[in-house]
């Protein structure tokens, strides 16, 4: 199968194509930022999923099937930006699906859509809407881009559309939300709130959105693997103490003496817990997660040791 993969220059989506390639998928990437090093056998395009160049990518290469992984989720970006990158490139990979005769597309969201607040509930399933926007609108570009991809259901009936809501990713490479969170010297935590985390391993995700495509599913999915663990036992698994402070003294103390740097809203996200019911991906695709929870911890910690 002939595979587009939008935003192949991140770490997570280079061993998708990877691994896409050695199952004998033809693999074609798009992304503005390098992938120094890319086997030739990857055809790579160093261009704005937005802007035209990247339209001629599809029109030429015809893919059968696109994930599109090109969002960004830092919280640190420019608010406009991301919602620019978030909104229009969504809007883009679906247009040129239409106009070029992509027959699947599978869009990696984040759980995160749900929203963290004291009134919502612990389990998340897919028919919840988001919550929480009003306290956390950075979170806004990439809940309406989750809307967005999951209105293509019923306005493209004859693209088979995946929107997988990922938990948070923890592993070797350290990139994502909760891997910048842990990477501190210290894990700071809201006085009186442990919440539960829920976070898959790397390769785990890797597996999940090749079922994704190998399965051919339609709807929207959460997608996660082991059970959640406590912030505190996550930050011991990972060899970082805890800071338990007050909650304005946290705000105040935020990228700064070593701690993570997070927007206003994000506080929500260390008191209270976003868990999701992955129940229908797994029946869907028949996924089972090969890394339990202190696996992937450990292999963090091993990649990440407290210096």
């Amino acid at each position: 199968m002939k595979i587009l993969i939008a935003g192949v220059a991140g770490g997570i989506s280079q061993k998708l194509a990877l691994e896409l390639v050695a199952r004998g998928h033809q693999v074609i990437g798009i992304d503005v930022r390098p992938w120094p090093g890319a086997p030739s056998s990857i055809e790579m395009h160093r261009v704005d999923l937005r802007k035209r160049a990247a339209e001629d990518v599809f029109r030429k290469s015809r893919p059968q099937a696109v994930v599109h992984m090109a969002t960004v989720a830092q919280l640190g970006a420019n608010i406009e930006d991301r919602a620019r990158i978030n909104l229009d490139g969504t809007q883009a990979v679906f247009e040129h699906c239409k106009n070029y005769g992509v027959e699947q597309c599978v869009i990696v969201g984040r759980h995160t859509y749900y929203g963290a607040a004291s009134d919502t509930a612990l389990y998340h399933r897919e028919t919840e809407p988001p919550h929480a926007l009003g306290e956390f609108p950075e979170l806004a570009d990439l809940v309406a881009a989750d809307l967005f991809a999951g209105a293509a259901l019923w306005q493209q009936p004859r693209l088979t559309t995946s929107v997988l809501r990922l938990c948070y990713t923890l592993g070797p490479l350290g990139q994502g939300t909760l891997a910048s969170f842990l990477k501190g010297r210290a894990v700071p935590m809201v006085m009186g709130f442990d919440p539960l985390f829920q976070f898959l391993h790397e390769d785990d995700v890797i597996t999940a959105l090749i079922l994704a495509l190998e399965k051919k599913v339609r709807g929207v999915f959460n997608v996660a693997g082991p059970q959640p663990l406590p912030l505190s036992a996550l930050a011991h698994e990972v060899g970082r103490p805890v800071l338990p402070l007050p909650e304005p003294i946290i705000r105040m103390m935020l990228g700064r003496f070593g701690l993570p740097k997070l927007a206003a809203g994000a506080l929500n996200h260390i008191k209270y817990p976003v868990v999701i019911d992955s129940s229908a991906f797994k029946t869907a695709t028949g996924f089972v997660h090969k890394y339990d929870e202190l696996a992937t911890a450990r292999a963090f910690k091993q990649a990440f040791p407290l210096r």
